[in-house]
């Protein structure tokens, strides 16, 4: 059987989700919404199967699954709908911005038993599940700490200038787009982490989001996760996290190239896909089956997530 799959939010991700579970042979992405209509035009001229409801009510009413692709302060609403109608929850992160407010959502929803998680696109990726593996064998030795290193030319990056909320303090920023990633995938193998210090920058118009971050976190027994990430400059975008080990150390690069070192420069280890993209989406997909059955499965729960957002938004208030 297919899993029937409302879509609510017709941006960036919105639209990328649902070409690939199109593509994939258990989800049919079949009923659409956002107030826009503009994206909700553009998505159907991506997947003319698809339909636009009149309402996100509607939409929900006739799924098996709902997906929030939409802002993170309107998303609460859509979700506590598709629980009571006991359907199958997908969430896009960042969990939400306002700590006091999603530790009461996340009390709501615990009143359900429906299948949740959120979508942190490395949880399910082959870089995550090696690191785990090599590191669980003692082929690292032992665990010393992490660097995340994220720089940019702009922000929002030149792909992202339609989702015109990513360039406000309110809701966007790099801190909780990307940085989020990366302290998901470090708190899965370091454990659970807290915030040393930190020291964000803003620019002068108080409405935009970050321009720089300088972060120390530690896991509980005291390894240290150094953060520096910047904004501005003619330069590549760079993307990085470095799990360091007494014997060797791993870095994954744009969130699926993983490397290895052992002192010396780091080494691919293995070639890159022609869609790295299709190739993360589709094991994010695979796993979402096996969540919706109730099986165990590589997906961020709603826990995990708050946690991130927690030491997210600790992160940005420090100045």
């Amino acid at each position: 059987m297919t899993i029937s799959v409302a879509i609510i939010g017709l941006g960036i991700m919105g639209t990328r989700m649902m070409k690939h579970m199109r593509l994939h042979k258990k989800f049919r992405p079949d009923y659409l919404w956002d107030p826009s209509p503009v994206a909700c035009e553009n998505a159907i001229k991506i997947d003319c199967k698809s339909k636009i409801m009149k309402s996100a009510n509607e939409a929900i009413e006739k799924a098996d699954l709902v997906y929030l692709a939409c802002p993170p302060t309107v998303r609460e609403v859509y979700a506590i709908k598709t629980v009571e109608m006991g359907k199958a929850l997908f969430l896009e992160k960042p969990f939400g911005i306002n700590i006091q407010e999603s530790r009461n959502f996340i009390k709501k929803l615990q009143n359900y038993d429906v299948p949740m998680a959120v979508n942190f696109t490395q949880a399910a990726g082959v870089a995550l599940a090696d690191l785990l593996a090599s590191k669980n064998s003692g082929e690292m030795g032992d665990m010393l700490g992490v660097d995340i290193i994220v720089t940019y030319c702009s922000w929002p990056r030149e792909w992202q200038k339609e989702a015109d909320w990513l360039r406000f303090k309110k809701e966007g920023g790099m801190t909780r787009e990307v940085i989020s990633h990366f302290i998901f995938f470090t708190e899965r193998v370091l454990g659970p982490l807290k915030l040393i210090w930190a020291n964000t920058s803003y620019p002068e118009n108080q409405e935009l989001c970050e321009t720089s971050v300088l972060a120390k976190l530690e896991n509980e027994n005291g390894l240290p996760v150094n953060i520096f990430a910047s904004v501005g400059g003619m330069q590549p975008d760079r993307q990085e996290l470095t799990i360091k080990g007494s014997k060797n150390s791993r870095k994954v690069s744009e969130f699926y190239k993983e490397s290895v070192s052992s002192g010396k420069n780091f080494i691919s280890l293995r070639k890159e896909p022609k869609d790295p993209r299709a190739v993360s989406l589709k094991a994010q997909l695979d796993n979402l089956v096996l969540k919706i059955n109730n099986k165990p499965n590589s997906l961020a729960t709603i826990n995990e997530a708050f946690r991130v957002q927690k030491l997210v938004e600790d992160i940005l208030s420090k100045t």
